[in-house]
């Protein structure tokens, strides 16, 4: 509900148009309403601090101190900063359009540097709070984890995430495998459920894993186009139905049962095994060497054999999504970032990004503006996100 902050009543005449009679006001009543909502100008505030003495009488002069964010004779104070890095990494605007944007708005010039100076401050500030971000989806019972390409200084680097529905964490790294994933530390400790696209590197991970179906069904589908077989609509039919029923028992608070368990395992074996049938395994060509090229078709249906567990965790564990679409989610908004203000110049440009964006994307699940964050970042105030 709009809260009304000013009343304005139309004028009324002061004669009848009829009779010529006075008309008495006193006595209008309300007869309609319309409401005109608006934003109000924003004039600048400067805030001057005065540095005092006093003499004593012995001749001891005493002075007072700046408050301890006060550091130079002009400066900007924590909510323009905070609006500087919103604009930035929050809205993603390149740093001219964000500095024109509050010439603007407030009249007052700020350069792209003087952004881009208010960026390291903030990434300096919550950088120990990306770490604790991280610590905390160690010890989270299920995570999202997924990897994409990123333009940095004209060249590919690679942007990983690890996600919930509480936390997110960004990390960027020269590579995409193993080597990212140990230096950024968080999944080799990490013990829980690990959901993620099948990506090689996930499974030299001691986690409990499971996979994104929603990337099975894109597979499925170019199969079935590819070789016109049934096999593979069956098998898609076969997980989103189990999907379906899955959901709607656990939303009537219903468990499945061992039974029905191994009756969704029974199924899912048996459409595997005719698609096997259709694709062996090609025969190795003795005079050509190296590793015998495999069909898409055996090749999937290999995947899905190797780790049918994973294929179907969201069936025997509540907790499990049908997909990854969490983590796919999270590594979308610094492609939009990209898209938006081109890539990254420098890598520490795109760290500062991955650490201001932890915090961000963090603390607006649970609950907070992304403008009041960086508030209290630049005002010095404790920042910690919840946990359990």
């Amino acid at each position: 509900m709009t809260q009304v902050t000013e009343t304005v009543r139309s004028p009324l005449p002061q004669y009848c148009t009829r009779c010529q009679q006075s008309l008495a006001h006193e006595q209008a009543q309300l007869l309609d309403s319309r409401q005109v909502i608006d934003i109000p100008l924003l004039p600048l505030q400067v805030t001057e601090y005065q540095k005092m003495a006093v003499r004593c009488q012995c001749g001891q002069v005493h002075t007072g101190e700046y408050p301890s964010g006060v550091t130079e004779n002009v400066q900007y104070g924590p909510n323009i900063r905070a609006l500087g890095v919103h604009l930035t990494q929050g809205q993603m605007l390149p740093y001219s359009r964000a500095a024109q944007l509050i010439t603007d708005l407030y009249g007052l010039k700020v350069s792209p540097g003087s952004l881009y100076a208010w960026v390291e401050q903030a990434s300096a500030t919550l950088a120990p709070v990306r770490d604790l971000i991280g610590l905390q989806l160690e010890q989270s019972a299920l995570v999202h984890a997924d990897e994409s390409g990123l333009r940095v200084s004209a060249k590919l680097q690679w942007l990983h995430t690890v996600a919930n529905q509480t936390h997110t964490w960004y990390g960027v790294h020269p590579k995409r495998g193993m080597d990212a994933i140990n230096d950024h530390g968080i999944l080799p400790r990490y013990t829980g459920i690990l959901v993620h696209d099948c990506w090689s590197s996930y499974w030299n991970l001691d986690s409990t894993h499971a996979l994104c179906n929603a990337h099975l069904l894109r597979e499925l589908l170019y199969i079935q186009e590819q070789s016109g077989q049934d096999w593979p609509a069956e098998l898609a039919k076969f997980l989103k139905g189990s999907n379906k029923i899955c959901h709607a028992l656990r939303v009537g608070n219903q468990a499945i049962t061992s039974e029905q368990g191994r009756d969704f395992f029974t199924v899912y074996d048996g459409i595997l095994k005719r698609g096997e049938a259709l694709h062996p395994p090609a025969v190795p060509d003795k005079n050509k060497r190296g590793r015998t090229k495999q069909s898409d078709a055996f090749n999937l249906l290999k995947r899905m054999r190797d780790h049918t567990q994973a294929v179907l965790r969201f069936i025997s564990d509540p907790i499990v999504p049908f997909t990854n679409n969490l983590g796919e989610r999270t590594i979308r908004m610094p492609k939009v970032k990209q898209k938006i203000s081109g890539s990254f110049r420098t890598e520490q440009g795109a760290e500062h990004f991955c650490i201001i964006r932890s915090v961000l994307d963090t603390f607006h699940k649970q609950g907070h503006g992304m403008l009041a964050v960086l508030q209290s970042a630049f005002s010095s105030d404790q920042i910690v996100p919840a946990w359990g």
